[in-house]
């Protein structure tokens, strides 16, 4: 989507700003919710890695709606929207675009011309990410990493804000390329999808399957969420929870002091310094988008578990007590607030 020609402005006072902010996050819950049923814990952590301007990876069994949310997002947002299929035979090209011959009008020259790929959106479905190659992963992530591609040494930027949730499928890994872990890295948040609730799936059966697919209004448009992710960026951070999230990052590295004797015998490798960042950002987005003028503890405990969960690797003894990086950061957490 091209920027309007007039940028949106925010009230000049932050105060105001955060007050606008927590209406429209409120206002957009209740849209998606004429199409989403349930999952309020998963739109939440959506929004708070866009206006983080982070990037998520969505884990969750097939079925659970997790296209849907993708577009339902897109459609309230006013944002270009596209999905990409990742499949064995995917090739970069076919993510980034690629330059092909078209004759000009003039003396019957041919020239080349770059067609855009389906990265070129504000927010970009990659379905199955890890079913496609490296090769063509790396491509996705590039664009991820640096918000540009390049074709034959030639450099596109992509528009902003430009926004990116991967899927994977958690019980199917035969014929896959997992995603490495410094590619893991790059996303900001994991978020586990679950199976509704009874009551939840009571109502998926009753409103889903009727004739008519309700229409969302558009409450965000590019400029405001630009706007809005800027504003994050100065929610104030008291001094006790950059030293607390460098703490709870540094605990889960087998190799440092301050790790438990629990965690050293159950963690092959932890989490890395963006863990930080991501942490502090989205206490900062939480705290915004819940109308909060200020990051609390509470904020930065919500978002350790999606930070966290794909940047602790757990080893062998871990798997064998049934002890999974998402209960590892409960426990690190539950401990530090024992302390």
């Amino acid at each position: 989507m091209e920027p309007n020609s007039s940028s949106y402005q925010l009230p000049p006072d932050d105060v105001a700003a955060i007050d606008e902010l927590g209406k429209s996050y409120q206002a957009l819950r209740q849209e998606l919710g004429k199409a989403i049923i349930g999952q309020e814990d998963i739109i939440e952590q959506l929004c708070i890695a866009l206006f983080a301007r982070g990037h998520a990876l969505l884990m969750g069994v097939p079925g659970l709606a997790k296209t849907l949310l993708v577009s339902s997002v897109a459609q309230t947002f006013d944002l270009s929207f596209n999905r990409i299929q990742f499949t064995p035979d995917l090739m970069p090209a076919d993510i980034t675009g690629t330059d092909i011959i078209q004759e000009s009008g003039v003396g019957g020259k041919r020239e080349f011309e770059f067609i855009r790929g389906p990265v070129f959106a504000n927010l970009v479905l990659a379905d199955e990410i890890n079913r496609a190659p490296a090769k063509t992963q790396s491509a996705m992530l590039e664009a991820m990493q640096e918000n540009k591609v390049t074709v034959l040494g030639k450099t596109y930027p992509l528009q902003p804000p430009f926004f990116v949730l991967a899927t994977q499928n958690p019980i199917e890994q035969e014929g896959t390329y997992p995603l490495p872990e410094a590619q893991l890295d790059r996303f900001m948040f994991l978020i586990e999808l679950d199976y509704p609730t009874a009551a939840d799936e009571i109502r998926i059966a009753r409103e889903t399957t009727g004739t008519t697919r309700k229409t969302l209004d558009r409450i965000l448009n590019a400029d405001k969420i630009l706007a809005f992710q800027q504003l994050v960026r100065r929610v104030p951070v008291p001094e006790h929870l950059y030293e607390y999230a460098v703490n709870l990052v540094r605990r889960t590295r087998p190799n440092q002091p301050e790790a438990p004797q629990w965690l050293k015998e159950t963690v092959g490798w932890g989490a890395g310094p963006r863990a930080v960042q991501y942490l502090i950002l989205g206490a900062k987005s939480r705290a915004a988008l819940r109308g909060s003028y200020m990051a609390s503890l509470e904020d930065l405990e919500a978002v350790a578990s999606p930070v966290l969960s794909h940047r602790v690797i757990t080893n062998f003894s871990a798997e064998s007590q049934g002890m999974t990086s998402k209960k590892i950061v409960e426990r690190l957490i539950r401990e530090m607030r024992e302390e």
